[in-house]
């Protein structure tokens, strides 16, 4: 009988041109909302906080950017040219070579460490990656602040 209902709603929902399933995948949004001054990154989709984790961002002689930006592409297995082919994991570059990526460095999580980038635990970087690929580049912000 449930089902027979639902059936109805719905065939009555596409008569007028409603659509059952919301359209959610334009809309989506993931903000990765990182803080300088707490070494954390708050990971937000469509407005709800899914994740607040440790960071490390640039140690003195460097610079984190600051600003807001959206993805522009992903690395899974990716290695720094620049830096003697240091290990990038699952690394969600936003500004030239700036990404958000893993680290094997757990114990300097929670205060700056870097070159530049953010680094997030790799189950935490795994965790985002997989965030950002389906939520789709384009809909990936990643906002960095005092």
């Amino acid at each position: 009988m449930r089902r027979l209902f639902l059936a109805a709603v719905a065939v009555s929902c596409m008569t007028l041109g409603m659509s059952v399933i919301p359209d959610t995948a334009g809309a989506a949004t993931l903000v990765a909302r990182v803080s300088l001054a707490s070494q954390t990154m708050t990971v937000s989709e469509n407005g709800i906080v899914l994740h607040e984790w440790q960071v490390s961002t640039a140690r003195r002689g460097y610079v984190t950017p600051q600003g807001s930006w959206s993805a522009k592409w992903l690395s899974r297995n990716h290695r720094s040219r620049k830096y003697n082919d240091a290990p990038m994991p699952f690394a969600v570059f936003f500004n030239g070579g700036y990404a958000v990526h893993a680290t094997f460095d757990l114990k300097r999580l929670g205060r700056p460490a870097s070159h530049g980038c953010v680094r997030l635990h790799p189950r935490n970087a795994a965790a985002f990656f997989t965030l950002a690929s389906q939520a789709g580049l384009n809909n990936t912000r990643i906002i960095i602040d005092d």
